[in-house]
């Protein structure tokens, strides 16, 4: 099992970045696929951005292609998302997750995640 905190939320004006941190505990980090959900208000939970155990495969949503970056660092069991370019859109709670399963068996479904944070607050103002 794996315990994920997230970190990094908070308020920016349109334009501006942020730096989501995931800090995960438990068996080796580098065992799981790891991804970014979010979910704005009155609207589904949605998937972000994922990437491999290795950390070489990534995949993004369309919505944040070209302004979001995700990575990790197994050697500090944590995960990143890096958002530049922000918009008001982009205004939701963001989750950091993981799955045991390869790279290949995770998909945009919440049920390929086994586990999850407790999300963070980002709030874009215009």
């Amino acid at each position: 099992q794996v315990q994920l905190v997230e970190s990094g939320g908070g308020l920016v004006q349109a334009g501006g970045s942020l730096r989501l941190s995931c800090a995960a505990s438990g068996r080796p980090f580098s065992n799981y696929a790891m991804g970014w959900f979010r979910q704005a208000p009155g609207k589904e939970r949605d998937l972000v951005a994922r990437i491999s155990q290795s950390g070489k495969t990534l995949d993004y949503a369309d919505s944040v292609k070209g302004r979001f970056t995700i990575s990790r660092d197994n050697a500090k069991n944590t995960l990143y998302l890096q958002m530049n370019s922000l918009k008001p859109e982009d205004t939701a709670v963001y989750y950091c997750v993981a799955s045991s399963r390869p790279y290949y068996y995770t998909s945009v479904s919440r049920s390929a995640w086994e586990y999850w944070g407790q999300g963070t607050q980002v709030t874009v103002s215009s």
